[in-house]
């Protein structure tokens, strides 16, 4: 097998793994597409995709060092987010899930003469290094395990493996036959013309720029470092109103105090006690940071990993479209 260009991408039937698979082809890399069914149309209508339907945490070590070897290449789009809200206490899910899962990945692509990898991680990272104060780690699972990963994984990295990390925003586009996740948020958008929100903001990113980036770390970006990625920075009375206009909606959005916002978060952080689950965002400190302003200068990342900017307008309306009405009874 020629190797110059192959790349393994470990979630590459998932949202984001899908139009990574999609930008490589069209850049002329050959890909090995592991993941989950449903497989994407487009992955099957192409000849030179290898599709693998598996789990990988299901092989032994052997077996996966076998399904890694003639790749040069590495993407990492699995793992676990922080919607999850598994049992109580929740770190050791997200450990194996984020931590042990990448550390070991990484440690067999080096011996299969893996040369460059990039791991698909979350911009909390970049915001525990900017405001330590808020101590992220200390106190929400799901980042604590997000800040092991990197740690874990540059360590098994060096001197083999050049790895970057993008660290990833609130992602915005559609995939063909899959709801987005912002479908209960455009469910509220189309239920009122008063919206009410919390203050803050967030940086924000199409799912297409995102697979540019996936490539451009690839192809330029400098191991051990890790990247946010990001096109605009949006408060989200904004972007609320951003996602309303693709949808014709003509709302006013009122920003709530986080002293009426509060009391109902540790309402839910009681509801998933006493279902003994514990979420990945401990709801308990969550307003800390849904309400702050979590905004970077996204310039350096678009320079260096060379992907588009102005993508996200057509982002939401891609968003909106694919998130079906309900009906009216």
């Amino acid at each position: 097998m020629n190797t110059t260009s192959n790349c393994i991408i470990i979630g590459g039937t998932g949202f984001i793994g899908s139009f990574a698979v999609r930008e490589m082809r069209q850049r002329g890399w050959n890909v090995t597409s592991v993941g989950f069914a449903p497989v994407p149309a487009e992955q099957i209508a192409d000849s030179q995709v290898r599709i693998i339907e598996q789990d990988i945490t299901q092989l032994d070590d052997l077996s996966l060092l076998e399904l890694l070897r003639g790749h040069t290449a590495l993407v990492f789009a699995a793992g676990a987010d922080d919607r999850l809200t598994p049992k109580r206490p929740s770190y050791p899910f997200f450990h194996a899930a984020n931590v042990v899962a990448l550390e070991r990945l990484i440690k067999l692509a080096g011996q299969a003469e893996i040369t460059r990898a990039v791991a698909l991680g979350s911009y909390f990272t970049h915001f525990h290094r900017q405001w330590p104060h808020l101590k992220l780690n200390e106190r929400h699972p799901y980042i604590r395990s997000r800040l092991e990963q990197q740690r874990a994984a540059f360590a098994a990295a060096a001197p083999k493996v050049a790895l970057t990390f993008l660290e990833l925003p609130y992602i915005f586009g559609a995939a063909p036959h899959r709801t987005p996740l912002w479908a209960p948020l455009l469910d509220y958008l189309r239920s009122t013309k008063t919206v009410y929100y919390t203050q803050g903001g967030t940086a924000c990113v199409s799912v297409k720029a995102v697979a540019q980036a996936i490539v451009g770390a690839l192809e330029t970006g400098q191991g051990g470092q890790a990247y946010p990625i990001g096109e605009i920075n949006l408060t989200w009375s904004e972007m609320l109103t951003r996602l309303a206009k693709a949808e014709g909606l003509d709302i006013r959005v009122v920003t709530l105090p986080n002293a009426l916002i509060r009391p109902a978060l540790w309402g839910l952080w009681l509801f998933h006690w006493l279902q003994g689950k514990e979420s990945g965002l401990d709801p308990r400190h969550l307003l800390d940071l849904q309400s702050a302003y979590t905004f970077f200068d996204p310039l350096p990342a678009q320079t260096e990993l060379g992907f588009e900017s102005g993508l996200l307008e057509l982002a939401f309306a891609e968003t909106v479209a694919a998130c079906p009405k309900k009906e009216k009874k």
